[in-house]
């Protein structure tokens, strides 16, 4: 193992060791306090352009599992088709693991993916750090070549570009109703519960013209970065609005998507959701939720139009965590009930889109 310095854009370090490809990096650091589901938060592409810090300290003693494809062509196993973040920093990394579907380690993993990983950091005094003084930005510094500095923005970067599909994909084609979900960098398991649900899903690029298709329902599908790097998106759904009210739903990017199609303004988080225990409450009622959640970027919901109002809210600082039409079936919510990795108590929306579709 190498020795490794992280570099906070405030000048505060932290020394450890790399486990991962030893190559200098640079991106957005950010934490998230799930106890398991390092696969999944890996190939998220949420996470794309952001280095990873888990607070809980034990990481890699299950291992990772195969990169196996399902017969619908969705991973088995993964949120996408490879690692996204582009960093992960842990505090004890484990060597040494033990899982019935383990085929690798993390460190094998990260290699051969190319992607930096450190171990060593006080990762509960780093995410005492980002809650003070917010996110920022940050590198990976390798001792031994003090002059290999990497440079990366976040701020002003179109991430969406950079993790949506290039061309239209179809699932579980011919077996009824047709939903197009429209990808910001979506994961898997979103594209698992529509398709489990017996709809064929058509997955089309971020700032695709969908409005001439024939299909039966819109789905806005999760993503990484700024949503305000979105407005080609934003165009196409009020265009969609204006032309029909086939039931729309969003998720995580999706929420904020809609948003601003509803008139909304979005605004940055000092330190962003990301856990697997967010409590959400739903709107009129005391029914709260735990939820799975992965954002750096929140609604204003006192800047919806007048048509809209708040579907959830989060139970931790007030944030929005969802919107609804007050007459028209369009919905969505800036968790994940798809989970993916964390709790499904909430997976029963996929259930309530599915049956708007007529």
């Amino acid at each position: 193992m190498k020795k490794v310095t992280l570099v906070l854009s405030d000048g505060m370090k932290f020394r450890g060791k790399s486990f991962g490809y030893d190559a200098p990096v640079a991106g957005e650091v950010v934490f998230n306090t799930a106890m398991t589901g390092y696969p999944e938060s890996l190939t998220d592409p949420s996470y794309a352009g952001q280095l990873m810090v888990l607070t809980y300290p034990l990481v890699g003693n299950y291992g990772v599992p195969p990169f196996t494809i399902e017969k619908n062509g969705i991973p088995t196993f993964m949120e996408s088709d490879k690692i996204y973040a582009s960093a992960i920093i842990v505090s004890d990394y484990s060597a040494n693991y033990s899982h019935w579907n383990a085929v690798e380690s993390l460190s094998q993993w990260l290699n051969r993916e190319k992607v930096t990983g450190i171990t060593g950091i006080d990762t509960r005094e780093l995410t005492k750090v980002l809650r003070e003084h917010g996110v920022m930005m940050g590198k990976i510094l390798f001792d031994d070549e003090p002059d290999n500095i990497p440079e990366a923005d976040y701020e002003g970067v179109n991430f969406v570009d950079q993790v949506s599909c290039k061309q239209v994909i179809r699932y579980n084609e011919g077996a009824g109703k047709k939903v197009v979900l429209v990808d910001c960098g979506v994961k898997m398991n979103i594209i698992r519960c529509l398709v489990n649900r017996g709809v064929e899903v058509i997955r089309v690029p971020w700032n695709y013209d969908y409005t001439g298709m024939d299909f039966d329902g819109l789905f806005l599908a999760n993503g990484p970065g700024d949503p305000d790097m979105c407005e080609d998106a934003v165009n196409v759904i009020r265009k969609q609005m204006d032309m029909s009210v086939k039931p729309i739903c969003g998720i995580c990017m999706g929420n904020q998507l809609l948003s601003k199609a509803g008139g909304a303004q979005i605004y940055k988080l000092k330190y962003g959701h990301r856990s697997h225990n967010q409590p959400v409450r739903m709107v009129g009622t005391n029914r709260c939720y735990v939820t799975s959640q992965n954002h750096g970027y929140a609604v204003n919901a006192k800047t919806l139009g007048a048509d809209w109002e708040e579907l959830f809210v989060n139970m931790n600082d007030g944030s929005n965590e969802g919107i609804r039409h007050k007459t028209n079936p369009w919905f969505s919510s800036q968790f994940h009930p798809e989970a993916c990795s964390g709790p499904v108590d909430t997976e029963w929306i996929f259930d309530k889109f599915v049956g708007y579709l007529k």
